[in-house]
């Protein structure tokens, strides 16, 4: 449990923290889809080469 002086400073680190979270700009609906897509286009380019080396390993033996 904090006592005294520590909880005093607890106190103003998470306002701290707070005021620099209100700074940052909100992310907007349509900049977080777009972002979504190119993560899941990168997720599937990145699976269709693992499928691509299975298969090219596959015909080497």
């Amino acid at each position: 449990m904090t006592r005294g002086n520590q909880r005093d400073q607890d106190r103003l680190k998470a306002q701290k923290k707070a005021a620099a979270n209100a700074k940052k700009p909100k992310e907007s609906a349509t900049s977080l889809a777009k972002r979504k897509e190119a993560d899941a286009d990168a997720l599937r380019a990145k699976q269709k080469r693992k499928e691509d080396e299975q298969k090219a390993g596959a015909t080497a033996k």
